[in-house]
């Protein structure tokens, strides 16, 4: 088999064969397949595209193309979750251990963001002694004996993804369905869950800006999951304002135990209920979405959710002291109200620079060298539709750095506009695609 071959056959537009696909992809993994070459293949990709069956088989190959995650000796149905990522996003600490408390197994593999905030990793860095560098038998242990772990995403992990990924970046030929939803589904597969529940954001503050480009990458998600064999469904929700109110990485994780205590935002439980309720439903812990709901808002209420928190952050090393004590987590020397510059209704809230503005703060990582702050950030007071006078808080800034200060908040401010007339907000929860 020859790669000219395969890019020739592909720049006509015909279907490329099992065969064809895990041969450039072991090729271009191994070295054996050079840049030139996997580039012609992803332009030819990127215009002719992918089928279903085509589109499976990348997932699949590049699963398949390190070290793939054998979580059969975890007792019960294996769920996992995925977001396309957004600002403010802390679905996960909260997710987590709320589906734990029921006994239903969360085995993750979770990466450390690269962009305007933190992932989950570098948030739970926010507990001193916290360690998500599990052993396979330590993940493993732990799902077993309390239902939840979440580790660092090992180098061996789909390794193809990854150089394709950084070959797609400088080549113009990231934005092609077939190789998103492949790309964040290879590492779903490799991670070994029987259900895959996912969080697909669109709005100012996601990857996909519009509802309907949003529910084509949901739509070819759900497609491979359940081809490969994996009961997957997935949420859109709206990204067009941060997720809560809270952004930076201890602020979130404070913002995730109020919610475990019932005292969250109402659009991050909502959130947090959909998807967990999806969950449930997939691992055939309830027969209905609505039972699913009151099921994991009784564990909330009764306290068992934030216990099982507890519980996992004690057993990965970190203090359940800083779960009573919030206190005792990062914080910034420079805590002051963000004023408002106008007076009217809030109608337009550009997520990602007040994500961008974060990160200027340290809250997130320019570099994949960055080192994070994990005390700064921004807990927003005013949200789309709300009432604000002039000079009233639209939110808290928390800074360690003011020679930066005026700047962020400059660029903070602007991300609000501000209008005479109210608006109608959009439905939060936009679809459920299974």
């Amino acid at each position: 088999m020859r790669m000219y071959d395969v890019i020739e056959k592909k720049k006509h537009g015909m279907v490329l064969t099992d065969e064809e696909i895990h041969f450039f992809v072991d090729g271009f993994t191994k070295g054996t397949v050079p840049d030139y070459q996997m580039s012609a293949l992803l332009m030819a990709i990127y215009f002719q595209g992918m089928n279903k069956e085509e589109t499976n088989q990348l997932t699949l190959a590049m699963a398949k193309s390190g070290d793939m995650l054998d979580l059969s000796s975890i007792h019960g149905v294996k769920v996992d979750k995925h977001s396309t990522g957004g600002v403010g996003d802390k679905t996960s600490l909260v997710l987590a251990p709320l589906i734990a408390s029921l006994g239903v197994p969360v085995a993750k593999m979770s990466g450390r963001g690269l962009g305007h905030t933190g992932g989950t990793i570098d948030k739970l860095d926010s507990f001193k002694g916290f360690t998500t560098n599990l052993s396979e038998a330590d993940f493993i242990k732990n799902v077993n004996e309390i239902s939840i772990a979440i580790a660092g995403q090992t180098a061996n992990l789909a390794p193809a993804d990854k150089k394709l990924y950084a070959l797609r970046d400088v080549t113009a030929t990231v934005d092609n369905i077939s190789l998103i939803a492949s790309s964040i589904m290879s590492k779903k597969i490799a991670s070994g869950a029987d259900c895959i529940v996912l969080d697909v954001k669109c709005g100012s503050g996601a990857f996909m800006k519009t509802e309907e480009d949003a529910k084509t990458l949901a739509r070819a998600m759900v497609d491979i999951g359940n081809g490969l064999g994996r009961k997957t469904s997935a949420v859109i929700s709206d990204m067009n304002q941060p997720l809560g109110f809270a952004v930076g990485n201890a602020l979130e994780v404070i913002e995730a135990i109020n919610t475990l205590k019932g005292n969250g935002p109402d659009d991050l439980r909502d959130l947090c209920l959909e998807l967990g309720s999806q969950m449930l439903l997939a691992a055939k812990r309830v027969d209905t979405i609505e039972d699913g709901k009151a099921l994991l808002q009784e564990q909330i209420d009764n306290g068992e959710a934030l216990a099982k928190f507890k519980t996992w952050i004690v057993r990965q090393g970190g203090s359940a002291n800083s779960v009573d004590d919030i206190t005792l987590l990062p914080s910034a020397r420079i805590i002051e109200p963000v004023p408002s510059q106008y007076s009217g209704y809030i109608t337009k809230i550009e997520a990602e620079e007040i994500g961008f503005a974060t990160m200027m703060l340290g809250g997130g990582r320019e570099t994949k060298d960055s080192i994070i702050d994990l005390g700064v950030g921004f807990v927003l007071r005013k949200k789309l539709g709300d009432h604000v006078d002039i000079g009233e808080a639209i939110a808290t800034i928390y800074c360690n750095k003011p020679e930066v200060k005026e700047s962020v908040l400059e660029r903070f401010k602007n991300a609000y506009t501000i209008t005479e007339n109210p608006i109608k907000l959009d439905a939060f929860i936009k679809y459920i695609i299974n």
